[in-house]
């Protein structure tokens, strides 16, 4: 294969990286968190207007999560087989959709359909963005990551600050509904971006172009024949048993009751059923075979889980306590989250370049620990600077630990099965998210107090506790810094 080579935009791609990719990759890696992000400071004026309890618009967060949870690997295995520019599409115009109904939702109700629809649009984005990664390494010859890995996370990072400030500001402007219409011109240039800027992709019955190689990015993907055949290569029936297990599951989670034993019991029964049928299929959705034979890889997923536990009820559960057990406004709530963004941007740009990971992980394990131990000092009587505190002290792990668990999957994941391993580190990583949706709704009931601050403390403590042995613990973080390092590019 040739240096360049046409990538379905009427033009030659470069040698290097084709920067080109870069705006929709990352406008469409962002829907996800400026969506997770902006509802932080919106949370309590929806319940205001509509007359609900933390309890019940901890909903919003959890159904948002649950879509995309479910979505991300499949979307992802869908990538794998057919290329980005397809599901890119048709993903980020759900996203416009959704902000049409969240924007008109009359109520409660209404809102989280809008939410579960926004999950499963914004699922495109970040596996995408892999899979063309991806197919550039092979394209160029040049498996080097590194600055673009870091360009995401910066452009995520940089999302994550504007979000609860933008928030706060749209919510003073307009009102908490103008946060849902700022999606409808956020979908719109990310189907104009993929449109003018992904690689088309050969049909699924259509072979590749001569002095092609079969790539996600490019779409030359070997031609499926029948509609059986296609079927197969899909794993429709794997799918589905995913889907059962991963959302009696997350069902479970959302709000944790022994009456709902029976989603547990729905879930181990689908679980059960779906690594038997993984483990027989030809071309499974999932390959459990291959998976657990990558224990480094099982071990970031479980990382990955307990991370976001910490990070995200700091991002809900902190942010509801300084509205009304603090009593900040939702403006300046979503100023007092910027220190933590702006340390996580500087942290990622600093760090993004250095070889290795374990470093990375180990410093953000600790900054989550003394962190968690910050917030347990705090009352309604604090100075406004021990929140900043705060925030500046979650920014160091915020910055590391996405970062190094994102080069981590790119190093340890199969290279046929990128787009779907990214897809499921999201989907642990939402996981977690969900456990702490449900544990702020727990631990506030029905107003966010100090109490219920320090018991949530509690809980995000013992989960940093357990992300910080996990990474003492794996030795195989040596190796796949020095694979991180192998492939680094020299100056």
């Amino acid at each position: 294969m040739t240096d360049q080579k046409t990538a379905g935009r009427g033009r030659t791609a470069p040698a290097g990286f084709d920067r080109r990719l870069l705006p929709p990759m990352m406008l469409g890696s962002v829907l996800n968190p400026i969506n997770s992000t902006i509802i932080a400071v919106t949370l309590i004026p929806i319940g205001d207007a509509l007359g609900a309890s933390p309890a019940q618009t901890a909903w919003l967060v959890s159904a948002l999560y649950l879509a995309t949870a479910l979505g991300q690997p499949v979307v992802g295995r869908l990538i794998d087989i057919f290329g980005p520019r397809r599901l890119f599409l048709v993903s980020t115009s759900l996203v416009g959709i959704a902000g049409v109904i969240g924007t008109l939702a009359p109520n409660l109700g209404v809102l989280i359909a809008s939410r579960v629809l926004l999950g499963f649009g914004t699922c495109a984005g970040y596996p995408a963005a892999m899979a063309l990664l991806r197919s550039e390494a092979l394209r160029t010859g040049q498996d080097s990551p590194g600055g673009v890995l870091t360009a995401l996370a910066v452009a995520n990072q940089t999302i994550a600050v504007i979000g609860p400030l933008l928030g706060g500001l749209l919510v003073g402007l307009g009102g908490w509904r103008t946060t849902f219409a700022l999606n409808v011109p956020l979908a719109a240039a990310a189907v104009l971006l993929g449109l003018l800027r992904l690689p088309k992709e050969a049909g699924p019955g259509a072979s590749p172009e001569p002095g092609t190689e079969s790539s996600p990015a490019t779409g030359a993907t070997p031609s499926p024949g029948r509609a059986g055949d296609l079927a197969a290569r899909l794993d429709l029936p794997g799918m589905a048993l995913f889907a059962a297990m991963l959302v009696s599951l997350l069902l479970f989670l959302m709000n944790l009751h022994l009456r709902d034993w029976y989603l547990l019991a729905i879930a181990a029964a689908a679980s059960a059923a779906f690594g038997a049928r993984e483990l027989r299929a030809p071309t499974p959705f999932i390959d459990l075979r291959v998976l657990g034979g990558n224990t480094p890889l099982l071990i970031t997923y479980g990382r990955a889980l307990v991370a976001y536990v910490v990070s995200y009820s700091f991002l809900y559960g902190f942010t509801q306590w300084t509205e009304e057990g603090f009593g900040l406004s939702p403006f300046h709530a979503g100023l007092a989250q910027i220190p933590m963004f702006l340390v996580a941007i500087g942290v990622s740009i600093v760090s993004g370049r250095r070889e290795g990971v374990r470093g990375k992980l180990l410093v953000g394990g600790l900054g989550q620990v003394v962190a968690c131990l910050v917030m347990l000092t705090l009352t309604g009587a604090s100075p406004v600077w021990t929140l900043i505190l705060v925030a500046l002290i979650f920014g160091l792990p915020q910055g590391l630990n996405n970062l190094a668990l994102q080069n981590s999957v790119y190093f340890q994941a199969d290279p046929e099965r990128t787009a779907s391993s990214a897809g499921l580190l999201r989907t642990f990583a939402y996981v977690g998210s969900m456990v702490a949706s449900s544990t702020t709704a727990a631990s506030f009931g029905q107003r966010a107090d100090t109490g219920g601050m320090h018991h949530l403390a509690w809980i995000m403590l013992g989960a940093a506790v357990l992300y910080l042995l996990l990474t003492v613990s794996d030795r195989a973080l040596g190796r796949t810094s020095d694979s991180a390092a192998a492939h680094s590019p020299k100056e």
